[in-house]
């Protein structure tokens, strides 16, 4: 039996698990260079993304649709859809919304990462953490929420293009270039990027050096949100060093200018299975492209936690769902 897990049954497995759901896969073995690379096809009216996975005993694969004329037509720009398979019969499991895995894996990863460092800013700190979110959208609201449930937040700042009413998940809105932005840059324990710019969105010398850096934004070798300065004055952590130097603009062109070394990129695996410690003294920069495996492991979560009781015939309402997934193995 094939199960149908909508937006809010994938929301359901929550940012607790979803982080947990992540690091253990990483400390388990999953070997993120396994993935193969997404293809991009060329469609008539924008593109289509295929981005297959498998692993631990499942495979998965995320069908993803941009359409740049969507906005005009009051549609959403992207859509998609995850299929989950047994690898051992290669039978369809579940059909998840691919937007809402997207939505709950990004900043799961981003958080997976850089969990030990949220957790030495929050012990120092008797408040509470201080965020400045620059993109007023659905990853920059994920972001927030994702740190908030695992570590106290005092104060929350969005910067965004334009002026308006701040969202319900920050304190205050700001307009990029606004004199303030700087200072709270300034103060900030974390700063997240996840903005559709094409050049930094950050000055990387108002950056404290213990601050945590998620950059999410960019996934072309030619776009960056973080300049070359704060790249190199960062401990730089990425999914992979094979993606992020293909893929990740604000590593591509760091390298390129001079401010990082490759050999200098600290790999999520290098944190999660050989107890790599990166320097208290010096931002830590996540930088995330999105890869295959993160929506893989996300989807076997979800699936675990409210999927197979559904399959079963047992009665569950998925929002309310307290069973602990199982390890990713």
């Amino acid at each position: 039996m094939t199960v149908n897990l909508d937006a809010a049954d994938v929301f359901a497995l929550g940012p607790v698990a979803a982080v947990a759901a992540i690091r253990d896969a990483l400390a388990g073995g999953l070997e993120p260079d396994s993935d193969v690379p997404r293809a991009v096809l060329p469609l008539a009216y924008g593109q289509g993304l295929l981005m297959p996975s498998e692993a631990g005993g499942w495979f998965g694969v995320k069908i993803a649709t941009v359409s740049p004329g969507n906005t005009a037509r009051g549609l959403q720009r992207i859509n998609a859809t995850y299929l989950l398979h047994d690898s051992a019969t290669l039978t369809c499991a579940a059909i998840l919304d691919g937007i809402a895995l997207t939505a709950l894996r990004t900043p799961a990863v981003s958080v997976a990462a850089g969990l030990d460092r949220l957790r030495a800013l929050a012990a120092g700190s008797s408040a509470g953490l201080r965020l400045v979110v620059f993109g007023a959208g659905p990853q920059g609201e994920g972001h927030a929420r994702m740190i908030r449930a695992h570590v106290p937040v005092a104060d929350v700042t969005v910067v965004a293009r334009s002026a308006g009413t701040p969202p319900v998940w920050a304190d205050r809105r700001l307009v990029t270039g606004d004199a303030e932005v700087a200072s709270r840059v300034r103060s900030a324990d974390v700063v997240v990027t996840a903005t559709s710019a094409r050049e930094p969105v950050v000055d990387g010398s108002l950056v404290q050096d213990s601050a945590l850096v998620l950059a999410v934004g960019s996934h072309e070798p030619s776009v960056r949100e973080l300049d070359g300065a704060l790249m190199g004055r960062a401990t730089v952590v990425v999914e992979s060093r094979q993606v992020a130097l293909r893929e990740a603009g604000d590593v591509v062109l760091a390298v390129r200018e001079g401010w990082l070394q490759p050999e200098s990129l600290v790999s999520m695996t290098d944190l999660l299975r050989l107890g790599c410690s990166p320097a208290a003294n010096r931002p830590m920069v996540v930088k995330t492209s999105g890869m295959a495996w993160e929506d893989l492991v996300i989807a076997v979560a979800a699936y675990s936690q409210g999927g197979r009781r559904v399959s079963r015939g047992v009665s569950c309402d998925l929002s309310s769902c307290s069973v602990t997934p199982p390890a990713f193995a």
